[in-house]
């Protein structure tokens, strides 16, 4: 091997291999401190771009799993809400039973009565309940002129509920017509015949017209243009019948006595069969939405699995890099020492 002065190939060669050696302790060094194997696209480019996918699809999993656990806590407390229904269902078919007793004076019947009105006020307070302002139970609402309401027909299909939309009466139910043919019927409103209304098409209103329908005459509101409001199949007429202009008819004993003696028993057991179709319904939902949710799940932790393999680094694997790199820094560094001492022999032989 030829002794020159100009050029070190030893220190040349030793400098690129510490070089080298450090860039790849570098590396290492990056991946043990993150714990992800793709510190850059330099790092895996391919494999870089398919972990970014995944890892979309992973947070829109998340977010589709919390839309379902939203909508299950929907469901449970509807479900509440018509469990309650049911239990007053039953106080308020206990009561109309009650009311038959041929030893019951007018003044006892009046007393069961009473608390049969409390007990329509709670269903029709229950079918307002809302979730995070969402409501439990309607399904749709649009605010109609009631004298521009001639004909409605071919209502086969779903209950139709007109509300009273005045401000001054707010949460009223003067006229109401379910798909079983219910009377249509009015009362404790004071709206005037050119009133608004809403209209109302509430999944839990056949169950709840108990609360609201066929439980007194028509006393209060003039219908005005309400004419021929028809279901689908079967016709009926809307009638103003004792028609007054304001609330300030008096209530006595015998309108209590009526209200409970004219809902027929028959009616109890219809609603307590459509409140329980609509239990089941509202269960079959939440299992269903539960199964999508652990079916979720699992998607997700294999979701995540996949992810880590591309992206995360295996540590134990790195440690045993380090480990290499750190030593061969450490020789490089001292062979290029070495190579760089090898110019002082020609020194020594021109001395």
């Amino acid at each position: 091997m030829p002794i020159v002065v100009n050029s070190n190939a030893s220190a040349t060669e030793a400098s690129f291999n510490l070089s080298k050696a450090n860039d790849a302790l570098r590396k290492s060094l990056s991946r043990l401190s993150s714990g992800k194997r793709i510190n850059s696209p330099a790092d895996d480019a391919g494999g870089l771009a398919v972990g970014y996918k995944l890892n979309s699809t992973i947070n829109r999993s998340y977010a589709v799993i919390q839309n379902s656990q939203n909508a299950l806590s929907y469901l449970q407390v509807q479900d509440s809400g018509l469990q309650t229904v049911g239990n007053i269902l039953d106080r308020m078919s206990e009561l109309r039973i009650m009311a038959q007793d041929i030893t019951k004076n007018s003044g006892d019947i009046e007393n069961y009565s009473k608390e049969f009105v409390e007990l329509q006020s709670q269903l029709n307070q229950i079918s307002r309940e809302t979730f995070n302002g969402i409501s439990l139970f309607a399904t749709n609402t649009s605010r109609v002129d009631a004298a521009s309401l001639p004909n409605l027909t071919g209502v086969s299909d779903t209950t139709l509920s007109l509300a009273v939309g005045d401000s001054e009466t707010p949460g009223g139910v003067p006229v109401q017509y379910d798909k079983f043919g219910r009377n249509l019927l009015t009362h404790e409103s004071g709206v005037q015949t050119n009133g608004s209304v809403l209209l109302n098409v509430v999944n839990l209103q056949f169950v709840l017209s108990i609360g609201t329908t066929a439980l007194g005459g028509a006393n209060n509101v003039d219908l005005g243009g309400l004419h021929n409001i028809q279901d689908g199949d079967t016709g009926m007429d809307a009638h103003s019948g004792n028609v007054g202009t304001t609330l300030n008819q008096n209530i006595g004993a015998d309108r209590f006595i009526d209200r409970i003696l004219d809902v027929n028993v028959s009616q109890f057991t219809m609603a307590i069969e459509r409140l329980a179709d609509m239990r089941a319904e509202n269960g079959a939902e939440q299992n269903r939405i539960m199964n999508a949710i652990q079916m979720l799940q699992s998607n997700v932790t294999n979701l995540e699995a996949a992810h880590g393999r591309i992206m995360d680094a295996d540590i134990a694997l790195e440690s045993t890099r380090f480990a290499r790199q750190n030593v061969l820094v450490q020789a490089s560094a001292s062979m290029a020492a070495q190579a760089n001492q090898m110019t002082n022999v020609a020194l020594m032989l021109l001395g």
